[in-house]
């Protein structure tokens, strides 16, 4: 079989499995988790047959035409280079992992049949973007992740946090989806089609005649899909949603989208300087306002959330210096490690029955409960801190050493602005990443207090997978650059002296002073009982986690905090901690200058449709009803009244007839 063929078999199956999932739910329910888990598999294992034939070699290209359109044409193109083999192996991985872990954590839902499915279409729509050598078809897949995200960040829909949720992520999404379709078709009108090789062919030979304004509107889609400054509002709510949904959504899909775009037409990004250095400082925001925010969240999904926001922004900061080797190497290793966090939060909270970072804290022996996460989660929140010689160390590092490599000037075409702009956002970020993970450990597994409560053990399905992640999250980083480099444009992955010494020194430093501080504030703070959060009942862990929202709403509305006397957030952010938590009021922002107004004129158009409109068609209708209701009250019946109204009549018509002969 040819790789064409495989590689069109890696989408397709998952597609054919979420529809045979979705026909067969109801009627066959035990073929339900095979149709999720196999499919998901098989492409995993074609995906991995299509990378080593590609071998980072010349890319695979094949095309069909769909149909003849008049213009620019559209094809069912495929565009296989060695970025797009490797990602596609990586969600592949994640989305397995994702759908095995679904089977125990999910095993007592009844919505089980129509999550799954929608999971497997979510990873279909995803490989489809990777794999797309042709716009338009991207933007299919690109489309479709928002409508499944959608459906699964509200899964829990019987709570208002996820119903607000999910809604929030697909108009946030959908605002900037507006002007990325603007800026496609301004792309393919000048470059004459929406090929992705011709178009690189066109900005090669110098063929765009509006760069700048392409790049632009092409980022404003990014930046709402990948979460990115400053529409990423929508990633920190979306953890109403289940956990293994956060899990794939963080590490593999939807958000990766954004970043794999930008990598995949660097060039045309590249053919506009002012498109980098505002890609830059986009990055630059993001990354340090996400790091003080999860430095403040009491609920652990929030702090992954933001930690995921500002992984992402490293991504976006090694485009904006034109590497796009340190970003793509940077996704792959980000994407092993976040998944494994995510998943092993989802063991955790099943295990403490409940979210909050304060009750956690207040829980002794809760490592005790959950060996298999708190092993796994380390090893996960090491590599998310870029500790030697875990993979993140790798990869972060990479994107640092791109940076000073354009900040010193060593790279063509890239403003030295937009490298000093990354570098110092990336080292004030490895400060507070390493802050943060130190926190988020320290608050759950080293919490005094009341005996964590016994919710049972977690099944096979979900604690094999978190040690499966723990593989690459530990060793995937020396693997990439010793043995990948051909993957990578043929560039040297290898962290520099500069930046591995600098990077590793800050996040050293940003983790000893945060456990100094937690040491101080246990000290001296008064320990509150656990009290009501041990009182969850038994049960499975997506039972759990729906009764844990529920019960720890104000986490998720953004408006208020659980305090911890303990938590060494509060002491190490002072007063900029209130504003931290609730993401710089960002949301009160967008609800002043955009939910409001819109609100306000809603109000109008009923207002006017209700008191005017109506009003006037009541109007219309009751005219001919009072006139019934006046020649009825005429007719009654009395000879003598209708003679005499006749008469009445007759002199009124005579007097008017000499009153108009005379006048005339």
């Amino acid at each position: 079989m040819t790789t064409t063929t495989l590689a069109a078999l890696v989408p397709l199956l998952p597609f054919l499995g979420a529809a045979a999932g979705l026909l067969m739910g109801r009627t066959a329910p035990g073929f339900v988790r095979p149709l999720a888990v196999l499919p998901s598999l098989a492409s995993l294992v074609l995906a991995a047959v299509v990378a080593v034939r590609q071998g980072g070699d010349q890319a695979i290209d094949a095309a069909t035409e769909l149909t003849p359109t008049g213009s620019v044409p559209i094809e069912l193109a495929l565009h296989i280079d060695g970025f797009a083999a490797l990602v596609a192996v990586l969600v592949g991985v994640v989305a397995t992992c994702v759908q095995i872990y679904s089977t125990g954590y999910l095993r007592e839902d009844p919505r089980y049949p129509s999550y799954a499915a929608l999971v497997s279409l979510f990873t279909s729509a995803m490989l489809l973007v990777v794999y797309s050598g042709d716009l338009m078809v991207l933007l299919v897949g690109w489309e479709i992740m928002g409508i499944c995200s959608y459906f699964l960040v509200g899964h829990y829909w019987e709570t208002p946090e996820a119903r607000a949720a999910s809604i929030k992520a697909f108009l946030v999404t959908k605002l900037g989806d507006v002007p990325f379709l603007i800026g496609l078709f301004a792309l393919a009108t000048d470059a004459g089609s929406f090929r992705i090789t011709k178009i690189l062919g066109t900005v090669a030979s110098g063929g765009l005649d509006h760069p700048t304004l392409i790049a632009l509107l092409l980022l404003a889609g990014v930046a709402g899909k990948s979460a990115q400054f400053p529409l990423h509002t929508w990633l920190p709510d979306a953890m109403a949603g289940p956990t293994p949904v956060s899990a794939l959504i963080h590490a593999a899909t939807m958000v990766a989208a954004g970043v794999y775009f930008i990598a995949r037409l660097l060039p045309v990004f590249e053919a506009s300087q002012a498109a980098m250095i505002v890609l830059a400082v986009m990055a630059a925001v993001t990354m340090i306002g996400s790091g003080l925010a999860a430095l403040a969240q009491d609920d652990i999904k929030r702090v992954l959330a933001y930690s995921t926001i500002g992984q992402l922004g490293y991504m976006t900061g090694a485009l904006a210096v034109a590497d796009r080797g340190a970003a793509v190497f940077h996704l792959l290793s980000h994407g092993a490690f976040k998944a494994l966090l995510f998943l092993a939060a989802g063991v955790i909270i099943h295990a403490a029955g409940t979210n909050s970072l304060a009750a956690m804290s207040r829980m002794s022996h809760l490592r005790d409960r959950v060996p298999d996460a708190f092993w796994t989660m380390t090893v996960a929140l090491l590599a998310l801190a870029a500790i030697p010689p875990f993979s993140g160390f790798f990869s972060k590092e990479s994107v640092l050493g791109a940076a000073e490599h354009a900040a010193t000037g060593h790279a063509e075409n890239v403003p030295g602005a937009a490298g000093w702009t990354v570098l110092i956002a990336g080292l004030i970020t490895a400060v507070l990443t390493a802050a943060y993970a130190t926190r988020l450990w320290l608050l759950a597994f080293r919490g005094r207090g009341a005996e964590a409560p016994d919710h049972g053990g977690q099944p096979l399905t979900m604690t094999v997978v978190l040690w499966v992640l723990a593989v690459p999250s530990l060793a995937v980083g020396a693997f990439a650059y010793r043995v990948l480099p051909d993957w990578f444009d043929g560039r040297d992955l290898a962290p520099t002296l500069t930046t591995s010494f600098l990077g590793t020194g800050v996040a050293l430093v940003g983790g000893i002073v945060t456990y100094a501080a937690w040491r101080h504030t246990t000290a001296v703070a008064a320990r509150v009982p656990l009290g009501a959060v041990a009182a969850h009942p038994e049960g499975d862990a997506a039972q759990v986690e729906a009764e844990a929202i529920a019960s720890h709403a104000s986490v998720y509305g953004g408006v208020a905090y659980a305090p911890d006397p303990a938590d060494p957030g509060r002491l190490l952010l002072g007063p900029l901690h209130r504003h931290a938590a609730v993401g710089f009021h960002l949301d009160a922002v967008y609800r002043a200058l955009f939910v409001r107004p819109v609100q306000a004129g809603a109000s109008l158009v009923r207002f006017l449709d209700r008191e005017v409109v109506d009003t006037y068609v009541r109007g219309v209708g009751a005219l001919p009803r009072w006139l019934g209701i006046a020649v009825r009250r005429a007719q009654t019946g009395n000879v003598q009244t209708y003679v005499s109204a006749l008469l009445a009549g007759t002199v009124v018509l005579a007097v008017a007839v000499v009153l108009v002969a005379t006048g005339a």
